[in-house]
């Protein structure tokens, strides 16, 4: 039990926080759960805290596992963390528990009780035991003897026919042994039962809570960000499984043992109890003051390393766009920039926690020095009443008890916790649900016509109530017949077809099927009636024909075979190694735009549904293959009622009627041809698109925003302003968030199984890294790690003082002479106090500067780890072990892990050496035979802590893996919510998802007895070690080879010791993970890329034409290297001139752009600038020459200003130049209408604006940069008809005088292309001028009659 009093206020607040729970750290440490420290009788202080490691290791670790978990908490959830927060009750708490397992917990309350109650028992026992061998030896007066004698002295033992010692101490012995068995039967039970009954209880909860999430109306994901839910999913639940489990019952264990102890103390001794209890006040006191300053530090602290993981995730998500505007040294000094504020407040947090537990170590030994004083006196003046055993009972048990109520707080802090985070869930789960596809309520039609009607429909998306998107809006759809909606983004198109869904119900008005209002239909029959095909495809992490089956369960081979031919998609997958049974990929990473939405068409045809909606569903597709999947869907449309929307007008000109919306209202309907004669909205819809050369001029990019009502109307727009073309582009960034950042998230996550296993292998064959390398790493901090070494030194030898003063304080009470009596305990209460002093003294300067040398090295190699990250190649970035999530949870806790293997590490080895090697000296010169056994206890005592501290690790690692599987398959599920609601597939995800959860369930049922028996284990040991101890230092009594006196001193001093080498070993387990990410930085830092940026390597031209040609190039990305992309690719263009290059999806178009950047080499090949091949010229140089609008453009979280900036990042850009970019890209008025004008904050990725909106800045950005070569990768399929013309003109005359290489599937933007290159199958089948090519009727010829004739 000497490391109950080992424990400090700051070890004992993070113990439990950093060990079971550190991801709600953030929380302030309650003063309550502040435990003092110091040192007590070995004799009976037993290892009871079950959540114990050695000092050092908290000191330096508490931090960082509670960083590196924060790191990965959202904003919002630190922001909720400063309100009060809302908990249910201690009971509400269980309201999932069975009956069995309410009688099981208080089976195991129980238990613990009576648990608690042993360690007070005991020392009534040890009071007992003292007072025979005082009798022993009280017949041996050397008064006035004050030296330490540390000969033996067998020659004056004395025999007393009166004290029969052996016989005493073999009752006693048995007491021991029975209480220790008492306490391993008792143990095992309450940890077991409770962990049974949590994890039992827990996966009801998962599945409770995971089922009401997936039947909450879409409303409802509008205002709850999906990050959020995941956390809830994950984190909440597991704080929730820590309340449950059995820090309750080790709580209880704590209370009882505080009442036992003082109800013990007050029968004992009275007077020495009250005595006692005075000094409480000092220790809460100053406990709860560290707590305080601690919990201010720490916030502060987390806050600093969260920003610094904000920015570390935000650099990794959008890597190109920073590889390709030369942003690394910019992102590494804004990552710095925190990282320096963290380390400040972390070298703050040492100081303050180790001057807490240095005033806390000299705050209990005055009062030891106080209570042996005091209790000394007590026995002169009313030796009737007290005796040295019963001071000693007295003394431990009401120290124990009152610090049983410290250690007991963190484990009731967890409780409220879990109350908390209940309270989130369990709304959930209680929460209405007005539209439930799980609901069997509802009117379910024996069939179904097809007659739809929108009758005076109102309707605002509940996140935004002020912005009204359909105002009134009536239409009618006859069944079996096709209706197009056509209108400008944001006049309420795709909100109508959610509202026909039931995605929301409408504020005012109703929409009827077949006459039934469809609120009293069953929702799930009348999601399961319509098959949709949105304009963002969303495909499963599974296979194309599972894919394809979620359209329909029971489709058979051929079923799938017929729908992939129809949809046009039969040609590429039969070209897949695995064809239908090819993996996908993450949101199906693996394929192409067009791919996918080709795989979601045949999804929907596979379904065979009465109702067809179709929101932009050719809008990913190249003119070809689009002519094709719009001739099929024309097929399928035949005999179902169908709904369009389109931008692309000539896709719905056989429309049977075509309707107009203008301002959330249906103004016009009509044919094609009666419209057009009307001249109304739809007239000059097709005016617009027809003055700019082609009827097809809206395609992909465009569409992809458009249906932005339909997206998420809740994010993020904090952006108030009174432009309503703003409010109505706003609602358009959920989605197109989620495909972007996915995309390029989940391409990195999702390789084939054969890339996985590859690096799994590689990463497996790390080499070992010796301690001197690891703590090399500290080198430039040495004078630091030496002077704490040395504190550490002195503090190690703190420990056996102790134990020596400790034997001789009860030596005095075998004096008989009271004044000496006096005499003695006065002195040996001063050194007592002495010690104190020592250990604040030793503990503050350990803290001062190791403090400063872990967080110096944390801050260096996390600065220096990020540095080489972003050094790294794109192909590295596309491996699946380096994906965005992976590295920076790396970032965070490799680093700190390896401050605890460095220079603490060495200094806390010091320590404990010191304190070994000093005890062991002493206690071999006073009892050699009594040294010896209690050194083959050692593995008995180590052994019993190394086991429970690896079990309470593996407890928590174990389940977190396990629980990864159904992670991904909720993070998959609720991040593509809208289309497994529009699929009905909710009860197949869930049903995923609890198979999941079965594995880690048995796990933790199958751990929970072993998990109990080593928490009884360590408990018991020490009580089995006393009994063997004690009984044979009587035989050595009786038999004149020791005194009682060294009896004590050997256990005092080697029991010390061996706790700290016991909590020493049990971190051992932390230096091997701290090994091993120390190796995986090392390895990082070493590691050169083949394509490396901060080479100054190749040439710099001074001046730069922009002659670029590709010369024979061939090229397969490296983690798909059996697909050959580029197969002899061979095109050049000269400066000033514009190529366009054009072909089917995934031909190599945009491959070519990367090639030029130098994101990857060719694998064959070579790709020229100015005559000379990219590979012998500068990076940077090279890529500061190139200006990139990419087809997907990142924006960063900062104002529109910098984002804008970030286009030039070798100088400082003048706010003119800014403005002068916006002006050229058409942004700058709307920049104007916005209240804090080019100040505004675009949000993260840019979710404050539209996809248009976000597509005109990043063409600023690559013109505010001035490029030698313009790179436009469908720069301008994110805009609408009207800012496309616009903003086409802005980039023609950029592109004066510049050569620029333009990727378009929209073939009139590129008709006035100097070079216009078709490219299929990785290879240029033919280029020349548009009139060439359509004169050669090649394959350009039909690419455009395609377009033209659809």
């Amino acid at each position: 039990m000497w490391n109950t009093y080992l424990d400090t206020p700051c070890e004992t607040t993070s113990r439990t926080e950093t060990k079971e729970k550190p991801a709600n750290n953030r929380i302030p440490p309650d003063p309550q759960k502040v435990i003092p420290v110091g040192h007590l009788n070995l004799a009976f202080i037993q290892e009871e805290n079950l959540q114990d490691k050695k000092p050092g290791q908290l000191r330096d670790n508490e931090l960082d596992d509670s960083v590196s978990n924060n790191e990965k908490q959202t904003e919002v959830k630190s922001d909720e963390e400063k309100k009060p927060v809302k908990t249910v009750g201690i009971f509400q708490l269980f309201r999932y528990a069975t009956w069995p397992e309410v009688f099981l917990m208080l089976v195991g309350l129980l238990c613990s009780a009576i648990h608690g109650a042993a360690l007070p028992i005991m020392f009534i026992v040890f009071g007992s035991m003292t007072d025979s061998f005082i009798l022993s030896g009280q017949q041996l007066n050397f008064t006035g003897n004050y030296t330490f004698n540390l000969t033996k002295r067998s020659s004056d033992c004395m025999t007393f026919p009166g004290e029969d010692i052996e016989g005493s101490m073999t009752k006693n012995a048995y007491y021991f042994v029975g209480i220790g068995a008492g306490v391993l039967l008792l143990g095992t039970f309450q940890v077991m039962l409770f962990v049974i009954t949590s994890t039992r209880q827990t996966k009801r909860i998962r599945e409770k809570y995971f089922h009401a999430v997936l039947h909450q109306p879409m409303a409802w994901f509008d205002t709850h960000p999906i990050r959020e839910l995941n956390t809830r999913l994950t984190d909440d639940i597991n704080t929730i499984n820590d309340g449950l489990g059995d820090k309750i019952c080790i709580f209880v264990q704590y209370f009882c043992r505080f009442l036992a102890g003082f109800i013990i103390g007050f029968i004992y001794g009275w007077k020495l109890t009250l005595v006692i209890m005075s000094v409480s006040p000092l220790l809460a006191g100053s406990a709860a003051l560290c707590s305080k300053i601690l919990a201010t530090l720490t916030g502060r602290e987390l806050s600093a390393y969260a920003k610094a993981g904000s920015v570390s995730a935000e650099i990794l998500g959008a890597i190109r766009t920073v590889v390709a505007f030369n942003g690394r040294q910019k992102a590494l000094e804004k990552y710095e920039t925190n990282l320096l504020e963290a380390k400040n407040f972390g070298v703050r947090k040492a100081i303050t926690t180790n001057a807490a537990m240095g005033i806390t170590q000299f705050l209990l030994f005055s009062t030891f020095a106080l209570a042996f004083w005091y209790g000394t006196k007590l026995s002169v003046d009313e030796p009737e009443n007290y005796s040295i055993g019963k001071v000693l009972t007295v003394f431990f048990s009401v120290m124990i008890g009152a610090l049983s109520l410290g250690q007991g707080a963190p484990n009731l802090e967890s409780i409220a916790k879990a109350r908390g985070a209940a309270y989130s869930i369990y709304s959930t789960i209680d929460m209405p649900r007005p539209i439930d596809s799980s609901s069997i309520k509802g009117y379910k039609p024996d069939s179904v016509s097809g007659d739809i009607e929108f009758k005076k429909i109102h309707f605002s998306y509940p996140s935004r109530k002020d912005v009204k998107i359909l105002q009134g809006m009536s239409l009618k759809v006859p069944h079996g017949k096709t209706i197009a909606l056509v209108g400008a983004s944001g006049c309420g198109k795709s909100t109508t077809i959610q509202l026909l869904q039931r995605f929301y119900d409408p504020d005012a008005g109703e929409v009827t099927l077949d006459g039934r209002d469809i609120r009293s239909l069953n929702v799930r029959w009348l999601r399961e009636n319509m098959g949709i095909v949105s304009q963002e495809p969303v495909l499963f992490g599974t296979t194309i024909a599972e894919n394809i089956r979620y359209g329909r369960e029971d489709a058979t081979d051929q079923d799938i075979d017929r729908v992939v031919r129809e949809a046009n998609a039969y040609e590429f997958i039969s070209k897949l190694p695995d064809g239908l049974n090819t993996m996908v990929g993450e949101r199906g990473a693996q394929l192409s735009g067009g791919q996918k939405q080709r795989i979601a068409i045949a999804r929907a045809l596979v379904k065979n549904p009465k109702i067809l909606l179709l929101d932009e569903a050719t809008s990913a597709l190249d003119t070809q293959s689009e002519a094709i999947v719009q001739a099929a869907l024309d097929k399928a449309r035949a005999g179902r009622t169908t709904i369009v929307i389109a931008h692309r007008l000539s896709t719905i000109r056989t429309a049977d009627v075509i309707a107009g919306f203008k301002d959330g209202e249906v103004v016009e309907q009509g044919t094609h041809r009666e419209l057009m004669n009307k001249k109304g909205v739809y007239y000059s819809l097709v005016m617009q698109q027809t003055s700019n050369g082609d009827d097809d001029n809206i395609d992909e990019g465009e569409t992809c925003y458009e249906s932005s009502d339909s997206d998420s109307p809740d994010d993020l727009v904090k952006v108030k302003i009174d432009s309503s073309d703003f409010e109505s582009n706003s609602v358009r960034r959920s989605r197109t968030r989620q495909r972007k950042s996915s995309k390029r998230k989940s391409a990195k996550k999702a390789m084939m199984s054969k890339s996985k296993n590859g690096k799994k292998k590689e990463e497996e064959i790390i080499p070992e890294i010796p301690f001197g390398r690891i703590l090399a790493l500290n080198k430039p901090e040495w004078p630091c790690v030496l002077m704490g070494t040395l504190a550490s030194c002195v503090g190690g030898g703190v420990y056996p003082c102790v134990g020596i003063l400790f034997a001789k304080i009860i030596g005095v009470f075998a004096e008989l002479d009271p004044e000496v009596k006096r005499q003695k305990s006065m002195m040996f209460s001063l050194l007592f106090f002495l010690v104190g002093t020592m250990a604040f003294l030793t503990y503050f300067f350990q803290g001062y500067m190791l403090g400063k040398s872990g967080e110096s090295l944390t801050m260096r190699l996390r600065s220096q780890a990020f540095k080489a990250i972003l050094r790294q190649d794109i192909s590295w970035f596309d491996d699946y072990d380096n994906a965005v999530g992976v590295l920076t949870t790396k970032l965070a806790t490799d680093a700190s892990l390896v401050k605890g293997a460095a220079g603490s590490r060495l200094s806390l080895a010091t320590s404990s050496f010191c304190s070994l090697g000093v005890s062991v000296i002493v206690a071999l010169c006073f009892s050699w035979q009594l040294t010896l056994l209690i050194l083959a206890c050692v593995p008995f005592l180590t052994g019993a802590m190394f086991i429970q501290t690896r079990s309470m690790k593996g407890h928590a690692s174990k389940d977190q893996r396990a629980l990864e599987t159904s992670g991904k398959i909720s993070t998959e599920t609720v991040e593509n919510f809208r289309t497994v609601v529009a699929l009905t597939k909710e009860e197949v995800f869930m049903q995923k998802f609890n198979e999941s959860l079965s594995e880690p369930y048995k796990s933790a049922l199958w751990k929970a007895p072993l998990y109990g028996m080593s928490f009884a284990v360590a408990q018991a040991s020490s009580y089995f070690v006393r009994a063997a101890f004690f009984r044979f230092g009587a035989w050595l009594i009786a038999h004149c080879y020791a005194q009682y006196e060294d009896i004590y001193l050997v256990f005092s001093v080697l029991v010390l010791s061996t706790m700290n080498v016991g909590q020493t070993s049990s971190a051992n387990l932390d230096f091997a993970k701290a090994k091993a990410a120390a190796g995986r930085i090392i390895a990082l830092l070493e590691k050169k890329p083949e394509i490396d940026i901060y080479s100054d390597a190749g040439v710099k031209p001074t001046n730069f034409r922009g002659d670029i040609e590709f010369h024979d190039v061939h090229f397969s990305y490296p983690t798909r290297p059996d697909v050959r992309i580029l197969q002899g690719l061979n095109v050049s263009v000269r400066q000033g001139q514009t190529l366009a290059l054009v072909g089917g999806s995934g031909c190599g178009k945009s491959t070519s752009i990367q090639l030029l950047e130098r994101f990857y080499n060719p694998a064959g090949g070579q790709v020229f600038a100015d005559g000379m091949d990219t590979r012998g010229l500068n990076l940077a140089w090279l890529r500061s020459q190139l200006g990139l609008v990419s087809q997907e453009p990142i924006l960063f979280d900062c104002t529109i200003t910098e984002n804008i900036q970030y286009g030039d990042n070798s100088r400082v850009v003048s706010q003119e130049e800014v403005v002068e970019a916006a002006i050229s890209a058409n942004i700058h008025n709307f920049i104007s209408d916005l209240p804090e004008k080019y100040n505004t904050r675009v949000g993260d990725k840019g979710t404050q604006l539209s996809g248009g909106q976000k597509q005109r800045i990043a063409i600023a950005r690559a013109l505010v940069r001035k490029p030698k070569v313009l790179l436009l990768d469908e720069a301008t399929s994110a805009l609408d008809t009207e800012s496309e013309k616009i903003v086409q003109k802005a980039l023609d005359e950029a592109r004066k005088g510049r050569t620029c290489i333009v990727i378009a599937h929209r073939l009139t933007t590129v008709q006035n292309a100097d070079i216009i290159a078709v490219i299929q199958n990785g290879q240029v089948v033919e280029q020349g001028m548009h009139s060439e090519l359509m004169a050669k009727h090649g394959a350009y010829y039909a690419l455009v009659n395609a377009q033209v004739s659809h």
